[in-house]
């Protein structure tokens, strides 16, 4: 890309970011400070965006899943390392292709003193697996029955053999919910006041503010630390900042690099950093009537941006160019994809020549900001060098909520921007998205070929059958383009002294896990 108008579009995005900085007091029941009798039992986080709901299974966001994976256990959980081990769940084993056995733990119970049993296991799996109106009916509805053998034993029978089934449990979804308490005060109760068997209870959530949870003290397992832990929504990197150096929050999310040498030197705080499961991508419309339903527009858009440009000037290197999501440590990783980008400015222009846009056309890019570490930034900096090739991006950048409304509702025009994670470590979740079903309510792809090798590996037990149908799908969606992945990112946290912290690979804050020095 060309080094004057690189300089010139971060210059414009300083001089931007300048106007828009503004510091806030926290409220005096947020505390925070690592000092003091009151805030040495009280843990502040700012994760940027606020919670979406407290319906585990109406959303598909590791922000919210984040502050849920408190409050809501597992039956299997990954521990720090990534490694999937027992939870609620004690003891499992496969009886046949289709069905998996569990015993639970005894004695495990919800906030409100009702004991967990097979009987709750059966009504949450069934309830996302067979309602499919919730965000993670697409996740769960392999599941074809939860069978109660006894209150402390199930099994978890499929409708076909399905390889991914224990990370399924594992993560996002699947927290166990309390059956009884549901079923006598309602789901919109439930979700006023929300109750689980995790090591935290729900207090309070005012919206676009912060939640509050505070800890159980009959919790089964590893216990928190903290009495009270309080998620602060702060949109904007520079006001988070100036709350973490004045103790006002203990640790914040997608640190900027900007700030990065500012925290590091300032005499309460460092930069903690790991890397993340997640990718920047542009999802592009496919459907007929849309300029980007040509693969040779969508080509275009690939080879106009610089993805090495994006994360050395506005990560300063704190990522990986890539052309596919699914990133190593992944099953089915595609290594020949992984960084590795295309960029050919001359290239771009011939691709929308051949297209019949020589003269350039306008698109619209929909986007969040202050969700991911410069999503804002990003989106900016890929409008400027789209428009290099005579694509002219009209941007419509959007506060978290409101962006994940306007993508769950399909009214994005031409595309997004998005940095997802794929919280299964496996390529099968990451690609499903590949997938005619899933697309369909995303941008309207579809590929047979794909949908052939989807539904082989998806089905298989063999772990090198499923791999090599994996990577043929990478391979072919790197040429289509219906997604353009960009970059795999880097997670950079701020914390303040007195706290030790260590970013997982899946994002979660696991407050069992954040000890005080």
């Amino acid at each position: 890309m060309n080094k004057k108008f690189l300089c010139l579009m971060l210059a414009a995005l300083l001089v931007m970011l300048s106007a828009c900085t503004t510091t806030s007091k926290p409220s005096n029941e947020s505390g925070g400070s690592a000092t003091g009798e009151k805030e040495s039992s009280t843990l502040t986080i700012s994760l940027g965006s606020d919670m979406l709901t407290w319906d585990i299974h109406n959303h598909t966001t590791t922000a919210t899943e984040a502050i849920h994976v408190n409050v809501f256990d597992y039956l299997l959980m990954r521990d720090t390392k990534g490694d999937i081990q027992p939870h609620l769940a004690k003891e499992w084993e496969m009886v046949d292709d289709t069905t998996y056995e569990f015993k639970l733990n005894e004695g495990v119970k919800f906030h409100n003193g009702d004991e967990l049993t097979a009987e709750d296991v059966k009504f949450t799996l069934e309830r996302v697996a067979n309602d499919e109106k919730l965000k993670s009916h697409g996740d769960f509805n392999t599941i074809k029955e939860v069978k109660v053998l006894d209150p402390y034993t199930f099994q978890i029978i499929t409708k076909e053999p399905d390889p991914m089934l224990i990370s399924r449990i594992s993560r996002q979804a699947s927290g166990i919910l309390p059956k009884a308490y549901i079923e006598e005060k309602g789901m919109d109760e439930f979700l006023n006041s929300p109750i689980g068997s995790g090591p935290y209870k729900f207090k309070e959530w005012k919206k676009d503010n912060q939640v509050t949870l505070v800890k159980n003290d009959d919790y089964f397992g590893k216990k928190g630390e903290w009495d009270q832990v309080v998620f602060r929504a702060i949109p904007e990197d520079s006001t988070r900042v100036a709350e973490l150096l004045t103790d006002s929050v203990n640790i914040i999310a997608n640190v900027p690099p900007s700030d990065w040498k500012r925290i590091n030197d300032s005499d309460n705080s460092d930069i903690v950093n790991g890397p993340s499961n997640r990718t920047y991508m542009l999802f592009l419309r496919t459907q007929e009537g849309w300029p980007t339903s040509d693969v040779k527009v969508r080509q275009a858009i690939d080879y106009a941006i610089d993805d090495k440009a994006l994360v050395d000037s506005l990560l300063d290197g704190g990522g990986t160019p890539t052309l596919t999501r699914v990133n190593p440590g992944n099953v089915g990783f595609e290594e020949s994809l992984f960084d590795q980008y295309n960029f050919d400015v001359d290239k771009a222009k011939q691709l929308l020549e051949e297209a019949g846009y020589k003269d350039g056309l306008t698109i619209e890019l929909a986007g969040p900001t202050g969700r991911y570490i410069k999503d804002r930034e990003v989106m900016q900096l890929i409008a400027g060098m789209l428009e290099e090739v005579g694509i002219h991006t009209e941007m419509n950048l959007l506060k978290w909520g409101s962006f994940a409304e306007l993508r769950d509702q399909e009214k994005h025009k031409d595309g997004y921007l998005i940095a997802l994670g794929s919280s299964f470590f496996d390529a099968g979740q990451a690609l499903d998205y590949y997938g005619t079903e899933r697309s369909a309510s995303i941008n309207g792809y579809s590929n047979k070929e794909i949908d052939a090798l989807l539904q082989e590996a998806n089905t298989s037990l063999d772990p090198s059958v499923r791999t090599t149908k994996y990577q043929e799908i990478q391979k072919i969606a790197s040429v289509e383009m219906p997604i353009i992945p960009l970059f795999q990112i880097d997670q950079f946290f701020g914390v303040t002294d007195g706290i030790e912290y260590t970013p997982r690979l899946d994002e979660l804050i696991y407050i069992p896990d954040v000890h005080k020095k």
